[in-house]
């Protein structure tokens, strides 16, 4: 069975022991789990680039993509950023790490340079009016509570996706975002989604425990 302790483990070696191999989806979406201790080995801005390349090729309604990131580096940002994520030490451990918002405000200002490109003028001027006319009567709680929704998608194809290409992750929602935007120089009006250790593991850290199918799915 797929879901098998040993068909883990074996997946997880396979990764660690041949990095550069790119998992299939399945099997990365097995191997996955949260690290929270970090090698010092960097992260090239190749391999960053092809993840957050691969990343964005998540789907989101209206193909609006208001998912943005922001890469961090540096220790002493990193370490700014502990402060603000209540001492979490993979944030100040992990050589990436990647900060994730979503911005509607920029997305709406910009839906001329945000729908699709093959689409005809006539085309192009409807459906812009008939974006601006949906997204117009929302408050703007509900409009960055939809954009985060849609950012979600991105940051789950992220951390699948970082697994496959041979890193760890532990994604955080525990910091106070105000901190993080003023750190990082993040619009007021953008929406936190998470930050995301990004490396190679120092550890196994805990096994993958997974509820069954039975207990989370119903058939009708």
């Amino acid at each position: 069975m797929l879901t098998s302790e040993a068909t883990t483990s074996a997946l997880l070696t396979a990764a660690y022991a041949t990095p550069t191999e790119r998992l299939s989806a399945a099997d990365a979406a097995m191997a996955r789990h949260s690290v929270r201790s970090y090698l010092d080995v960097p992260i090239t801005d190749d391999e960053i680039h092809t993840l957050l390349e691969l990343t964005g090729r998540a789907p989101s309604a209206f193909n609006l993509q208001p998912w943005r990131f922001v890469v961090v580096r540096d220790q002493e940002v990193k370490n700014a950023l502990k402060d603000a994520a209540y001492g979490q030490k993979q944030v100040g451990e992990a050589p990436v790490v990647i900060a994730m918002y979503s911005d509607m405000d920029d997305t709406m200002a910009n839906l001329g340079d945000i729908v699709h490109p093959d689409l005809t003028p006539d085309k192009r001027a409807s459906t812009i009016a008939m974006l601006e006319k949906n997204f117009s009567g929302m408050t703007p709680e509900a409009l960055a509570a939809w954009g985060n929704g849609q950012a979600n998608i991105a940051l789950g194809y992220l951390l699948l996706i970082a697994t496959s290409e041979g890193f760890d992750t532990s994604p955080m929602l525990g910091f106070q975002p105000d901190q993080v935007k003023a750190i990082l120089d993040i619009p007021a009006s953008a929406t936190m989604t998470a930050m995301v250790a990004l490396g190679r593991g120092a550890d196994d850290g805990f096994r993958s425990h997974r509820h069954a199918i039975e207990r989370t799915t119903s058939f009708r």
